[in-house]
């Protein structure tokens, strides 16, 4: 009786372990307002900067090379990507949809110039809290991976 009480145990801990893997790996659901993308581009501290998809690799969404991304996320992901700074990486996550279209405003001087109507700033705000340089949306890592090429991105 011990002999198949002690197999019954190893098949219930076999799928057991198969099911909880099964749920642990699902992606989480997506909110109404955010996009799931996968983009490559070279990571710089917290920073994530959008680089040129090599040419065998299939693009997900249009973002221009260049654009900047806070990276928020877990800390041993955070750490591994900060380990691979300088070579091309494609990170996997949650950004929201209006951080997609890009900044506002006309483009001047080649782009690194916008012209346009200034952040809303609520009469009673105090100027010393108020957000001042540029703001970068932020990405919400779920996982990435490194790619075969170094970034030519600076």
């Amino acid at each position: 009786m011990t002999i198949r009480t002690l197999a019954r145990a190893v098949v219930f801990a076999a799928v057991f372990s198969c099911v909880v893997g099964l749920v642990c790996a699902q992606e989480r659901p997506v909110p109404s307002d955010s996009a799931r993308v996968a983009i490559p581009g070279c990571a710089k501290g917290n920073a994530f900067i959008v680089a040129k998809s090599p040419e065998h690799e299939p693009t997900q969404v249009d973002i221009a090379p260049g654009r900047r991304f806070r990276l928020s996320g877990p800390k041993d992901i955070l750490s591994d990507i900060k380990k691979h700074e300088g070579r091309l990486i494609e990170v996997t996550g949650l950004i929201r949809k209006a951080a997609l279209n890009g900044p506002g405003g006309i483009p001047m001087a080649g782009g690194r110039v916008r012209i346009g109507a200034g952040v809303p700033q609520s009469p009673t705000g105090e100027p010393s809290r108020s957000l001042t340089g540029y703001d970068q949306p932020v990405l919400d890592v779920e996982g990435w991976r490194q790619l075969d090429e170094n970034c030519s991105v600076k």
